[in-house]
């Protein structure tokens, strides 16, 4: 229990809240590109901040620290950040200089191993596309 409200107060601390609302509201990636891209920008710290955040906590799950069951039933965004770089994961470990084994290891099982992985991450993707719509539209 002491694990996952860590986990929480983390999440609140000021400059980790600055990267995951950039990362939910202006990161939308098109390609595994417009990830290294990403790499070299002013966002650099915000997108390695909220992945490796993510996939920290996912360890405490997959080492049994925190309970599967509940850390799924109380977090939506580590799905959300699944579904954002899943489509591009197999290029991106593909490429020299990423350990292939090593970026998302955790996330992606701890996501994949959801009952209902398949229709969370496919509703967390509409989810995204119809906000990123609706910013769009506010901008224009």
């Amino acid at each position: 229990m002491m694990g996952i409200l860590k986990l929480y107060e983390l999440r609140s601390e000021a400059n980790m809240r600055r990267a995951r609302d950039w990362f939910a509201t202006g990161f939308y990636p098109e390609s595994a590109q417009d990830i290294l891209s990403v790499l070299t920008s002013e966002h650099s710290a915000d997108f390695r901040m909220v992945a490796s955040y993510w996939d920290m906590a996912a360890a405490f799950v997959v080492f049994g620290a925190i309970n599967a069951e509940m850390f799924n039933a109380i977090n939506t965004e580590h799905v959300a950040v699944y579904a954002k770089l899943q489509p591009f994961l197999e290029e991106l470990r593909a490429m020299p200089g990423i350990p292939p084994y090593l970026y998302l290891k955790h996330l992606e099982p701890v996501v994949l191993r959801m009952s209902d992985a398949e229709e969370r991450v496919a509703a967390m993707r509409r989810y995204m596309k119809s906000r990123r719509a609706s910013t769009t539209e506010v901008k224009a």
